[in-house]
């Protein structure tokens, strides 16, 4: 499979770390993107950031906010079932917590360029492997096409939230 690039055009979105300033229309996004990602607050966002190895936000060029990704390594303090079972899964690996893009960009070529940047953070790491999950119930079938032409392969699945949530746990060696 062809390396995903995270070169940007002319007039596209400019991909940049996640500051504190950002937080808002983070969460904000975030919340427009449940059930695809899951729900959560200010300080649990702020929870999650400190801890991540890759936190980005893409803007278009006049600072809309286009899309975020947030990436952790082993080792973090996260409860989450799906980074449990990926930390159990794996000795080293770059965990994908969220990623969500505007509904407005989607088809961009947005979310590629995010990963891009997820894949080539793994490399710089030494981490062998980029982890990540998508909603089968309730079903998220574009996001599962989408990982699968990544280079995503399932290595599992788990109901989480009594069952009113079931995820494919997705892999993808760099």
């Amino acid at each position: 499979m062809d390396d995903v690039t995270s070169s940007s055009t002319p007039g596209a979105p400019a991909v940049r770390p996640l500051t504190e300033a950002d937080l808002t229309e983070v969460l904000d996004l975030n919340h427009r993107s449940v059930p695809h990602v899951s729900e959560i607050d200010r300080d649990q966002l702020r929870h999650i950031v400190e801890q991540c190895t890759l936190a980005q936000v893409a803007r278009t060029p006049d600072g809309v906010l286009a899309a975020f990704v947030l990436v952790l390594p082993p080792g973090a303090d996260y409860d989450s079932p799906n980074y449990r079972y990926f930390a159990q899964a794996y000795d080293d690996f770059r965990y994908v917590d969220r990623i969500a893009v505007d509904p407005e960009v989607h088809r961009s070529g947005l979310g590629r360029r995010l990963y891009g940047s997820v894949f080539d953070h793994a490399r710089q790491v030494g981490a062998p492997v980029v982890t990540a999950e998508v909603n089968v119930v309730p079903p998220n079938p574009v996001s599962q096409a989408f990982h699968q032409t990544l280079g995503f392969v399932e290595v599992g699945r788990q109901d989480n939230y009594g069952g009113a949530v079931t995820v494919q746990l997705l892999a993808r060696t760099v």
